[in-house]
């Protein structure tokens, strides 16, 4: 783990909760005179704590210092993902992560089943544990849009990706944003409101799920 994440790092001393110590000090065997590195993920810096008192219930850690350092993939891509079923986001939105994409846009399309509720506290999670093990000094933006349409309308330099003689690895220096459709791809109205060369696919005729399409594009794109 490159560092610890603690939402009040920064401040002159920070509290440990028993969950938390257990995995630094057993789990992870730091010595109770090491220092320990923490991040809030609101700024850039890295902060030094070392333990100032301890007891059973909770440790009190005292603030030594801090550095910027800053650690980001060179390149932003935002990604526009029509919902699929929350289990199939949240097995891979670690490795998105850790592969540099920048934002995640959930999107209402014609073909998500409505029913899906995105839980956005348990991906806050996972990414933050992923960034602690990757040394990201930050974690995926999420948010959500009502269609794909508006979507569009916001984000007017997007690509799609879908069946096309277009291929990624072609213009991948150029996008900066992509919507991936959901299990169904998009409808034939979806289709039309992206203009057909940036429309583009991969030299393949395997059809993929849309979580093995979003790690496909996120590997070609952003390493």
């Amino acid at each position: 783990m490159q560092y610890t994440y603690h939402k009040d790092s920064s401040t002159e001393t920070i509290e440990i909760e028993a969950e938390l110590h257990k995995y630094l000090f057993k789990v992870r065997r730091h010595n109770i005179d090491e220092d320990l590195y923490f991040r809030n993920l609101k700024d850039k810096n890295i902060y030094r704590y070392r333990v100032q008192s301890i007891n059973r219930r909770k440790t009190i850690l005292s603030l030594q210092g801090s550095e910027e350092k800053i650690v980001e993939p060179q390149k932003e891509l935002h990604i526009g993902w029509c919902k699929i079923e929350p289990k199939s986001i949240e097995k891979v939105i670690a490795s998105l992560n850790e592969l540099g994409v920048t934002k995640i846009t959930f999107i209402n399309c014609e073909f998500s089943q409505k029913k899906y509720t995105i839980n956005y506290e348990k991906l806050e999670k996972l990414l933050i544990n992923s960034s602690q093990q990757s040394g990201r000094s930050s974690i995926i933006a999420l948010e959500e849009s009502d269609s794909l349409k508006t979507f569009l309308s916001e984000n007017k330099e997007s690509y799609m990706f879908n069946f096309s003689k277009n291929l990624v690895d072609d213009v991948k220096s150029d996008i900066r944003t992509i919507v991936i459709g959901c299990e169904g791809g998009f409808s034939d109205e979806e289709i039309t409101l992206v203009e057909k060369q940036k429309i583009v696919g991969i030299d393949s005729s395997l059809i993929l799920r849309s979580e093995t399409g979003v790690i496909t594009l996120a590997s070609k794109i952003s390493v």
